[in-house]
C-alpha cells in the first residue's frame, strides 16, 4: 500500500515567522473581513465573517489535555529512504523526527466540498499572509514547542545554576570561616608554643648560672686549699730557717765562746783599760735601742688596738643584728673566709713585727708612694707594677707583711680621693691585675680590705632596727660610718667614699689582659651583680654602689654577655628604680642617673679613662679569637713589658 502525501493548498512562499506588529496585524486582518464582506454575504459558498479566536496558548503546546486525547490525530508518515535523506541533512534534529508524530488539528474543517470551494478561494487575496500547508504548520508547532522546551531547560538550567552557585557562596563562606577559627587557633597555639619556648629558656639560664655558681664554689675551695698549702709550706720553711738560724747561732757562740776563752787572758789588760770607753758606748747603744724598741712597740700597739677595736664593733653590731643582713649564702662565705685569711695574715704579721727589730715604716711608705704614682699611661703602669712585685718579693721584709700594706694603702689611697678618678682607678686595676698574678695571695687580702671598708663589695647590707642597734649611730657604724673627732661623717661623706670604692672594684673587675689571668674578673662581676639584684633591697646606698659599678664595668659586662646584660639592665628600670622611688623619694638624683645611663645606652660607650695612652687598657671581652688584648709577659730580671 502506497504513502499518501497530502499538501495543503497554500503558497510555498509563506514565512513561519512573520516580523510584524499589533497594528500591521490589525490592519490586515480589518482588509481580510472586509473583502470576505464584498463578495456577498447570502452565498452558502461564502465563509462566514471572520470572528477572532482566542490565541492559541504555546505553552500549553506539547501537552496532552483529556479533550485532545479523545481527538483522532493527523499521523504523518516518512519513508525509510527519505528518513535516511533527512538524517544526512540534518544531523541532531532528524533522531527526534525518526518516530512517528501525531499532530491534532481540531481547528481544521476537512471535507470533499473543499473542491469546489477552491476557485473562490484563490480568487481571495489575502493580504496577511500566504497560506501555510499542514506540514509546514505542524512542524512551525513541533519546532516553537521545541524552542520552548528548550527555551524551558535553559531556565532550568539557569535555576540550578543559580542555586549552585548560592550553595558554592554558601560553602565558601563557611570555609573562609572555618580558615578564620583555624588561623585563630594556629595563633593561639604559637603564642602557647612561644612561652613554652621561654619558659624553656630560663630555665636552661638558670641551670647554666646555677652550674657557673657550682664551677666558682668549687675553684674558690681550690683556690683556698692552695692557699692552706702555701701557708703550710712556707710556715714550714720558716720554722726550719729558724731552726738552721738558731743551730748556726749557738755554733757561732759556742766558737765565739772558745775564741774568748783563748783570747781572755790576752785581752784582760786591754779591756780594762778600754772599760770606761766601752761603758760609755753601750750605755749609747742602749738608749737608742731602747728609743727604737719604743717606737716599733708604739707601732705595733696601734695597729693591733685598731684592728681588736674594729672588730669587736663590727662582731658586736653583727650579732646584735640578727637576720638583718641582707646577702647571698655564698658571698657570706667568702666575705667569711678572706676575712679569715686576712685576720690570721695579719696576727702573723704582729707576730712578725713583735719579734722582728726591722723597721718597716719606709716599706710602707715606698709602697704608698709609688700607688699613689699610678697614672694611666703604659710606661707608667709598667714600672709601677714591677717596683710592687719587687717590693712584695724583697727578701728584707716578709711577703705577708708587704701584702698587708699593699692591700691597706690601695684601699685607703682611693677611698680618700674623689669619686671623679676613672682614669687612674683603670690604670690601678691593671696594676693589681699583674701583681696578683706573680702574688696570688695579694688579691684576697686587696678583697678583704674592700669588704672591711664598703661592705657593698660583697655585696651585702644591714637592715636598720630598733630592736638590734641601741642608738642610730651604732647602725651606721655597722654598716661602714666612720667616726671622726667624736662624730659620725655625713651621708654624703661615706657615699663618696661607696662610690670611690666600687669604681675601684668595678675597674678591677672589668680588667682583662691576654696571658695573665684575673682572678676576680668578669665572670665575678656578673655573679656580684646577680647577687646585687637578687637580695639587696633598693635604697640611696645601694644605688649608689650600682650605679658606680655599671659606670665602670657596663661596657665588658656587655661586650662579653650581651643581650644577658640588657635584660639585667632592663630588670634594674623596670623593678629596682621604682622600688627605689617609692621607697625614698629623695634619692631623685640617683634614680636619675641611673634611668640616663639605660636609657641613653651608656654600656655602648667606653668609659672616660678605659684607654690607655696609646694602647687599650681592654677590649669589648667578644670571645673570638681576633680581638686581641693586653698581654703582659714576666721577664727573668722581674720586669715586665706591657703589648697591645
Amino acid at each position: 500500500m502506497g504513502m499518501i502525501n497530502l499538501e495543503l493548498r497554500c503558497p510555498k512562499n509563506v514565512d513561519p515567522n512573520p516580523s510584524w506588529n499589533f497594528d500591521n496585524l490589525m490592519s490586515e486582518l480589518s482588509s481580510l473581513e472586509s473583502k470576505l464582506y464584498k463578495n456577498g454575504t447570502d452565498s452558502s459558498l461564502n465563509p462566514k465573517p471572520f470572528i477572532k479566536s482566542p490565541a492559541r496558548d504555546f505553552r500549553k503546546i506539547g501537552r496532552r489535555e483529556k479533550s485532545v486525547e479523545n481527538s483522532k490525530a493527523f499521523v504523518m508518515r516518512i519513508d525509510d529512504v527519505e528518513l535516511d535523506e533527512f538524517d544526512d541533512d540534518e544531523g541532531t534534529e532528524a533522531g527526534s523526527l525518526v518516530p512517528s508524530s501525531r499532530f491534532t488539528f481540531t481547528d481544521i474543517y476537512l471535507s470533499e466540498s473543499d473542491d469546489s470551494d477552491d476557485e473562490q478561494m484563490q480568487q481571495m487575496q489575502v493580504s496577511v499572509m500566504d497560506k501555510m500547508g499542514v506540514v509546514e504548520g505542524a512542524f512551525l508547532e513541533v519546532t516553537h514547542e521545541h524552542q520552548l522546551g528548550v527555551k524551558e531547560e535553559i531556565r532550568n538550567q539557569l535555576a540550578v545554576l543559580e542555586t549552585q552557585l548560592v550553595a558554592e557562596k554558601e560553602k565558601s563562606t563557611s570555609a573562609l570561616v572555618q580558615v578564620e577559627k583555624n588561623i585563630d587557633v594556629r595563633r593561639q597555639m604559637d603564642r602557647k608554643l612561644d612561652l613554652h619556648y621561654q619558659r624553656k629558656i630560663a630555665e636552661a639560664l638558670d641551670d647554666h648560672l646555677t652550674a657557673i655558681q657550682r664551677d666558682h664554689e668549687h675553684r674558690s675551695q681550690l683556690e683556698e686549699r692552695k692557699i692552706r698549702d702555701d701557708a703550710a709550706v712556707e710556715e714550714a720553711k720558716r720554722k726550719e730557717k729558724a731552726l738552721q738560724e738558731e743551730k748556726l747561732r749557738q755554733q757561732k757562740a759556742k766558737e765565739d765562746q772558745e775564741v774568748q776563752a783563748r783570747l781572755e787572758a790576752a785581752k784582760r789588760a786591754e779591756e780594762e783599760r778600754k772599760a770606761a770607753q766601752e761603758a760609755e758606748k753601750l750605755a749609747k747603744e742602749a738608749a737608742d735601742k731602747m728609743k727604737e724598741e719604743n717606737l716599733r712597740k708604739d707601732y705595733v700597739n696601734a695597729q693591733k688596738a685598731a684592728s681588736i677595736t674594729s672588730a669587736a664593733n663590727v662582731s658586736k653590731e653583727m650579732k646584735s643584728s640578727g637576720n638583718l643582713v641582707r646577702a647571698a649564702v655564698n658571698a657570706l662565705k667568702l666575705e667569711e673566709r678572706r676575712l679569715q685569711i686576712y685576720k690570721e695574715l695579719n696576727d702573723r704579721n704582729q707576730l712578725i713585727i713583735s719579734g722582728s727589730h726591722t723597721n718597716f715604716v719606709p716599706k710602707e711608705r715606698d709602697i704608698k708612694r709609688t700607688i699613689r704614682q699610678i697614672t694611666g699611661t703604659i710606661d707608667n703602669v709598667r714600672s709601677k707594677a714591677s717596683k710592687l712585685v719587687e717590693i712584695l718579693k724583697d727578701p728584707a721584709c716578709p711577703q705577708s707583711v708587704s701584702m698587708a700594706m699593699f692591700a691597706k694603702e690601695i684601699t685607703s689611697i682611693f677611698e680618700t680621693t674623689s669619686p671623679k678618678f676613672n682614669s687612674s682607678a683603670f690604670a690601678c686595676g691593671h696594676v693589681i691585675v699583674y701583681v696578683s698574678s706573680q702574688v696570688p695571695a695579694v688579691m684576697d687580702c686587696l678583697l678583704a680590705e674592700f669588704h672591711k671598708a664598703c661592705i657593698y663589695t660583697v655585696p651585702k647590707h644591714i637592715m636598720y632596727s630598733k630592736a638590734a642597734f641601741e642608738t642610730e649611730e651604732s647602725y651606721y657604724k655597722a654598716i661602714g660610718y666612720r667616726e671622726e673627732n667624736g662624730k659620725i661623717e655625713t651621708t654624703d661623706s661615706y657615699l663618696e667614699r661607696i662610690e670611690s670604692l666600687m669604681k675601684l672594684y668595678g675597674a678591677l673587675v672589668q680588667t682583662v689582659a691576654q696571658g695573665v689571668q684575673n682572678k676576680h674578673g668578669l665572670e665575678e662581676g656578673w655573679v656580684w651583680l646577680a647577687r646585687f639584684l637578687n637580695v639587696l633591697p633598693p635604697n640611696r646606698y645601694t644605688a649608689v654602689a650600682l650605679e658606680a659599678f655599671l659606670e665602670m664595668a657596663g661596657f665588658a659586662l656587655h661586650g662579653k654577655y650581651k643581650s644577658q646584660f640588657v635584660k639585667v639592665l632592663n630588670t634594674i628600670s623596670r623593678e629596682f628604680v621604682p622600688k627605689l622611688r617609692a621607697r625614698d623619694p629623695n634619692a631623685g638624683s640617683k634614680i636619675s642617673r641611673i634611668q640616663e645611663y639605660i636609657e641613653s645606652q651608656k654600656f655602648l660607650q667606653e668609659p672616660t679613662g678605659w684607654r690607655l695612652q696609646g694602647a687599650l687598657l681592654s677590649h669589648t671581652f667578644v670571645p673570638e679569637a681576633d680581638r686581641r688584648q693586653e698581654q703582659y709577659h714576666h721577664a727573668p730580671s722581674r720586669h715586665f713589658t706591657y703589648h697591645r
